[in-house]
């Protein structure tokens, strides 16, 4: 299977070119170039919207100066989300532009099969050098263990590692050497500066290249941070946002302290990666995005910090910043149409001026940059199948520019209006002055719904769908001893 696919990828582009391949640029962009654009594209883990200087968190104004550049001189997409709010499921959105309900990725710790058409397959056969940096989360065989050359889904460096989270004393794997090495340090920053090293060496290539880079805060611990940027913090000093409970405020504070000074240190590391792009001169043909995985609740609505998977703004909604001179210039550009994890693959092919695949469920919002009036009304769907963590039921929902629409199968959970209510603390469901409304957002989800055949099942129907078999605890298990479990290793 994964032997064909250096067959099948160049016919579906092809395919794609011939055909009516989705989501067309809809002006000329970088087909008159010599040469395609880099992409360098920055994933952190856990790390929220709300948790910048530039969207005004109080605890970061003016401590996340590089971040705030790069707001200030790129693309803000204000409402991207989170498909999934878990680590797995939005990875495998992301580099497949599939939905979690299409790929069956849907928990943690599952092996996205060799077989998938992914970003960096992409991107390869159509000339560009690939590398990954960082964490994987996506081949579900242990947490700690190898994964060979045929399971990196087209990524041809590689310095990475399934999953950790040990700051300071990460491990990883290089290249074709299955003995483990160890980064020197806090993890993110040795990450960072080897991404940086791949710049340098591929800048002056003829071929332009991807290079993901992927670091494993701010997710907790929080704790292990680098003392310097701790010590900016206080947990008397740190301000909740204002839906935290009163039973949530000491463990909230506390973890907080950590939270933002993992933040610090990575805003620094965007800093270091910006300068070494433009030392080498190739800033102008280079794209940056910058976002994240998911969220974290730390306290908001009596959820405890750490959590995430639930569909409130705190967990499901992440930054996404992306600067490409060339395109955009170094202007200010704030984009209120959604961003959703499966519009990121469409959106960085169409920005290559490459096509975009039929089999991708998400769309290119290029348009939306160049014209925001074209997709302000968009809906854009979040999900979870079936949760594993925390107490929660599984949901189906959309985010749009304004409002917050989520379901249960025992009916609608909230209805919220994102700009009157920030925080989500005034329910409008079912109050008869917002009827039309809320049938008008239960339509927008079921438009959602029916594009990718879900008709929102119960969450045995999906576990039996894929043959799972969860621990006691709910979730896949990843322990020493575990079978490894996936999509089509479960057939």
């Amino acid at each position: 299977m994964k032997g064909t696919r250096s067959i099948i990828i160049p016919l579906i582009i092809c395919i794609g070119v011939l055909s009516a391949c989705k989501n067309k640029n809809p002006k000329e962009t970088v087909a008159t170039k010599a040469k395609k654009p880099n992409i360098v594209f920055v994933l952190a883990d856990q790390w929220r919207a709300q948790a910048t200087g530039y969207n005004g968190d109080p605890n970061l104004i003016g401590k996340t100066p590089n971040l705030d550049q790069l707001a200030a001189q790129g693309v803000n997409f204000k409402n991207a989300i989170s498909v999934t709010p878990a680590c797995t499921p939005f990875r495998a959105a992301f580099l497949t532009g599939q939905y979690p309900t299409t790929t069956g990725m849907i928990f943690n710790d599952l092996h996205l099969p060799e077989e998938s058409v992914t970003l960096a397959e992409l991107f390869k056969d159509s000339g560009y050098k690939t590398g990954y940096i960082g964490k994987w989360h996506l081949d579900g065989m242990g947490r700690f263990d190898y994964t060979p050359p045929e399971r990196r889904q087209g990524f041809d460096y590689w310095k990475a590692l399934e999953c950790s989270h040990d700051y300071n004393n990460l491990i990883y794997y290089e290249g074709n050497d299955s003995e483990k090495k160890k980064w020197e340090g806090y993890g993110p920053y040795a990450e960072t500066q080897d991404a940086i090293s791949y710049i340098q060496k591929n800048a002056g290539n003829e071929e332009p290249f991807l290079m993901v880079l992927a670091w494993g805060a701010p997710h907790f611990p929080h704790a292990t941070a680098p003392k310097e940027f701790q010590e900016q913090f206080n947990e008397e000093d740190i301000i909740l946002r204002g839906n935290v409970a009163d039973d949530m405020r000491e463990v909230a504070k506390k973890e907080a302290v950590g939270y933002y000074a993992h933040i610090l240190a990575l805003d620094k590391c965007i800093g270091d990666l910006e300068k070494a792009i433009d030392a080498a001169g190739i800033t102008e043909n280079t794209i940056i995005v910058f976002t994240s995985d998911h969220g974290e609740m730390l306290g908001s609505h009596s959820i405890r910090p750490k959590q995430k998977q639930v569909p409130w703004a705190e967990s499901v909604r992440i930054p996404f910043l992306l600067k490409y001179p060339a395109l955009f210039g170094n202007k200010k550009i704030e984009v209120e149409a959604p961003i959703n994890a499966p519009d990121i693959l469409p959106t960085l092919l169409t920005l290559a001026d490459l096509p975009v695949p039929e089999f991708v469920d998400g769309e290119s919002m290029v348009d939306a940059i160049t014209n925001p009036e074209l997709k302000k009304d968009k809906a854009t769907l979040v999900m979870n199948v079936s949760p594993f963590a925390g107490k929660s039921d599984e949901y189906r929902g959309v985010y749009t520019s304004r409002y917050a629409y989520v379901k249960t199968l025992d009916g609608p959970l909230f209805l919220f209006d994102n700009k009157k209510d920030t925080l989500q603390l005034d329910n409008l469901v079912n109050k008869p002055e917002y009827k039309q409304l809320q049938e008008e957002m239960e339509v927008a989800l079921q438009n959602e719904l029916s594009k990718i055949g879900d008709e929102f099942k119960s969450r045995q129907y999906y576990i039996d769908k894929w043959n799972y078999k969860l621990n006691s605890a709910g979730y896949i298990d990843y322990g020493k001893d575990s079978k490894p479990q996936g999509p089509k290793l479960n057939k």
